[in-house]
Order: C-alpha cells, then sequence, then structure tokens
C-alpha cells in the first residue's frame, strides 16, 4: 500500500482486526502455537499484513519449535529492518517491516546455518501469498 508509513492509529484500527493491530501497532505478541503459518511448510512467500510488502519466503522457513514462524534469512535485502528492544526488561533485537515499520516479531542468532539467525515472527503480522517466488521477486 503506498503511503502506508503515513497512516496513523485511527487509519491502522479501521483495516485490521483488533489482534493484527494489537501485534503490528503495539508490538504485541501473539500466543505461542496459535498462528495459522507455525506449521506452515509449502511454498510461496509472507507478505506485510499492514502493506503487502513480501517479507519471507516459505522455502527459508523452519520448524524451531518455538511456537512461531521462524525464518532463517528474509526475502531481500529492504524486506525487513531491525532495531534494539529493550522491553519487557529483557535485551533483544525487534523486527519490522522495511516498508511500513510495521511490528513483526523478533531475530535470535540461535537458527540454522548457512546464516545463524532465527526470524521468530508474528503469524498475525503476515500474509501468505502462494503464489510468490522463493527469490526475493515475488
Amino acid at each position: 500500500m503506498a503511503g502506508s508509513r503515513k497512516m496513523d492509529n485511527k487509519d491502522w484500527k479501521k483495516r485490521l482486526t483488533p489482534e493484527q493491530y494489537r501485534v503490528t501497532c503495539e508490538s504485541g505478541t501473539e500466543e505461542p502455537f496459535s498462528g495459522e503459518y507455525n506449521d506452515y511448510k509449502g511454498d510461496g512467500g509472507f507478505r506485510c499484513v499492514r502493506c503487502g510488502h513480501l517479507l519471507f519466503e516459505g522455502a527459508k522457513k523452519f520448524d524451531s519449535g518455538s511456537g512461531w514462524p521462524s525464518f532463517w534469512q528474509p526475502a531481500g535485502d529492504e524486506s525487513v529492518d531491525t532495531a534494539p528492544d529493550h522491553s519487557g526488561g529483557r535485551i533483544r533485537t525487534e523486527v519490522v517491516c522495511g516498508n511500513c515499520g510495521a511490528h513483526l516479531g523478533h531475530v535470535f542468532e540461535d537458527g540454522p546455518q548457512p546464516t545463524g539467525l532465527r526470524y521468530c515472527i508474528n503469524s498475525v503480522a503476515l500474509d501468505l501469498d502462494e503464489g510468490a517466488d522463493n527469490d526475493g521477486g515475488g
């Protein structure tokens, strides 16, 4: 969605479900093992629920056992951004959409090779696009 960074909270509340709003706009977290994409093992691309930006590819998803969809690499260099997160008395790295800034989840350094990363992402922040190719071209 063009110009989605300029939408304010009132606009997002109209456009998103309450759970999508809580997670993507208020940095919430869905309950582990509750998201629809946690067990998904197919191809396609995962897009931002707010703006449709391609974030992750099904081919780079793995079962981390964490209860959230996990990926070892984003779809492209500009798919996501990261920032330090000191909330809740913990030090983590937040993952946000590279286009609209929606909160997606966190990234940890305990993932599989070749990156060693685990992007732990809330299902409610994602839209599955089964037609998206798996080379970042979406």
